[in-house]
């Protein structure tokens, strides 16, 4: 009868012997939301006549320089009908060549961009 009293011992033992091992690996942390890409500053490329002859300050984000900026501005510009400068949802958006170009209404901001990311903003000023 005393061998069966050392069973439920050594079991007990088995048991109890992983209470002092190392503690289980911490769960993986959840995986984080994308961090958001932020735009650099940009860089002032001077201004370009916008509606009605209005000065608008330009800046460039990404690879466009400020003669491609220039240009593709006084293109949308030109291009605008003048349904769609009257339009209750702003001009726009207009296509000039890679780029898509529009504002809001009565925004003065116009905001082009490529699918490549590269974005020109004019600024009436």
């Amino acid at each position: 009868m005393k061998s069966l009293a050392i069973v439920p011992a050594a079991f007990a033992v088995v048991l109890l012997s992983g209470c002092g091992a190392d503690p289980a690996p911490a769960a993986a942390p959840p995986p984080s939301s994308p961090a958001v890409a932020q735009l650099p500053a940009g860089t002032p490329c001077g201004e370009v006549a916008g509606l009605q002859g209005a000065k608008n300050k330009v800046v460039t984000r990404g690879k466009t320089d400020c003669a491609e900026a220039g240009q593709v501005l006084k293109d949308y510009f030109t291009k605008l009908t003048p349904d769609e400068v009257a339009s209750p949802q702003g001009p726009g958006p207009v296509v000039i060549g890679a780029w898509t170009c529009g504002s809001g209404p009565n925004d003065p901001v116009t905001s082009c961009s490529t699918e490549d990311e590269r974005q020109i903003e004019a600024t009436r000023s």
